[in-house]
């Protein structure tokens, strides 16, 4: 503590002009934000990747020039503030370091991306120190959108969508039946596809809202409630298109409707959307857009918690390159995985040639194995069976992960509803056009634990690696199709009865025994 006091009486002692000390704080910032992109440049490049190459995240392209506006908006204020080094920010730099090595060693990418955003924070706060953090504190937490996250909240939003179109459906009289996210009427066949779940605008409304709510508002509660307004109208807002898609293919025929909801829908309909949500907004306005963004006064003077420079940007160092090594030294590891693999024999139950209502592969990008085989007892139950093989996992080769599982990017086929599951399996249905649907278990084991939960994959690949443990990784699935007066449920369980024990299967398919 009194190391602490004495370098706060230093610092005050010396205490040099805002303008002296800020060109030797930028400079180490700049090189420390610099060190970050180098080192976890795959990183870096993939959250930008996303942005530019997924329509849900387009818009954080325009994040980093907003930010860049928001602190020069703030240039003047921040400018009388001396920067200092900040012991704390040490603190919250380690905390993003050990979210980004959990997030390496586990494959959860987001973690990851989340964990490089918080670096790129970390040394603000490091660097700068608290009085100026605090006079940057929203362009700060703004920097957080940067982070390409919100595709989990897909499925619930089509399932939203879906079940307000039958609403509005029934409220005009048009006939309907649902079952999950196909809505079928006398019209057609209608999809509510990821695409037009609303993610896009919903993610997009949250961080324009955010922005509106800190340039427009004073009040908390007016914040609080036009930010409300930002999530709900772009949820029901996207119900209203989706019902007039499936309403005007009802009168005019699906064609039509599908490039009347293209061109109009598509930016029309969203722009005068968020035109209506300002202009309720507009109203309750409560700060000039000229007015200072926050009050400098209370932020000039001596800090707390002041540090040396020489042992801040030393420590700063230590913290950013521990997990880089240590995930560097894991990533060497290997495990081995037999030479070939093929489907077992099952006891009474015969191997047949692959031939389904619609053709389906489950989707697993750098597996070392996928292989599928069809399966028919005596009593002409069909089952399904692949079976998946990684030597480890890696980024680009996960069990769980976006587009890893029974349905592909690219597949005609999308998830329809989860289904009641056997223990240790992830159990859904999915659908294809025809309609032709089927019931997917899905059973993922990772250095001992069978599992059908993807946070428990996770851990259990993080934990495989902490402890050195088998990298091998394997998904088991079993399917079955949708025909008539077929009960998949019984003819999947006759299945799993006779196939045994699962784990056994998943380690004799990756070479643990």
């Amino acid at each position: 503590m009194s190391k602490a006091i004495n370098v706060e009486q230093e610092f005050r002692e010396n205490l040099p002009s805002a303008a002296q000390g800020w060109r030797l704080h930028l400079f180490y910032l700049g090189a420390t934000w610099a060190a970050l992109i180098l080192l976890f440049f795959s990183d870096a490049s993939d959250i930008v990747g996303i942005w530019w190459n997924s329509s849900t995240f387009n818009h954080c392209l325009l994040i980093l020039p907003i930010i860049i506006w928001i602190v020069a908006r703030r240039k003047e204020e921040v400018a009388v503030i001396t920067p200092h080094y900040f012991a704390p920010g040490l603190l919250y730099m380690a905390a993003a370091c050990t979210g980004w090595l959990l997030g390496e060693l586990a494959g959860v990418a987001l973690a990851r991306q989340l964990g490089l955003v918080m670096m790129l924070q970390g040394a603000v706060i490091t660097i700068l120190g608290y009085n100026v953090s605090r006079g940057l504190l929203f362009p700060l937490l703004y920097a957080f959108f940067m982070v390409p996250v919100g595709d989990e909240l897909v499925p619930w939003l089509q399932t939203i969508t879906a079940d307000m179109c039958m609403i509005l459906l029934d409220l005009v009289g048009i006939p309907a039946y649902i079952d999950g996210i196909f809505i079928t009427t006398p019209t057609g066949y209608f999809r509510v596809a990821e695409a037009c779940s609303g993610i896009e605008f919903l993610i997009a409304m949250i961080a324009y809202g955010a922005l509106v709510s800190n340039i427009c508002f004073k009040s908390w509660t007016r914040r609080i409630l036009f930010m409300i307004l930002c999530i709900v109208t772009p949820i029901i807002s996207n119900g209203v298109r989706a019902w007039g898609t499936i309403y005007i293919a009802h009168h005019t025929g699906i064609e039509f409707a599908a490039g009347f909801d293209h061109i109009f829908f598509g930016w029309i309909f969203f722009a005068l959307v968020l035109v209506l949500v300002m202009a309720i907004g507009w109203r309750w306005f409560d700060k000039n857009i000229d007015e200072a963004a926050f009050d400098p006064s209370p932020l000039i003077g001596v800090p707390k918690f002041v540090m040396q420079q020489n042992r801040a940007l030393l420590s700063l160092g230590a913290i950013i390159i521990i997990p880089f090594l240590w995930s560097s030294a894991i990533a060497a590891q290997s495990s081995q995985v037999p030479q070939t693999l093929s489907a077992p024999e099952i006891s009474g139950w015969q191997k047949i040639t692959y031939e389904p209502l619609y053709d389906w592969q489950p989707y697993f990008e750098g597996a070392n194995f996928n292989v599928g085989q069809r399966y028919r007892d005596a009593d002409g139950r069909i089952i399904d069976m692949a079976i998946i093989v990684f030597d480890r996992q890696e980024e680009g080769r996960e069990l769980v992960g976006f587009g890893q599982g029974a349905i592909g990017p690219e597949s005609d086929w999308s998830w329809t509803a989860n289904i009641d599951a056997p223990q240790g399996a992830k159990a859904e249905r999915i659908t294809a056009p025809g309609p032709v649907s089927r019931d997917v278990y899905s059973y993922y084991r990772v250095n001992g634990t069978t599992t059908g939960s993807a946070i428990q994959v996770k851990l259990a690949t993080l934990l495989s690696k902490l402890t050195l443990s088998d990298q091998q990784s394997v998904a088991v699935l079993i399917s079955a199709e949708h025909r008539d007066s077929v009960d998949t449920k019984a003819d999947m369980e006759k299945f799993l009865k006779d196939l045994g024990n699962i784990d056994d299967l998943a380690d004799h398919s990756a070479g643990i025994e």
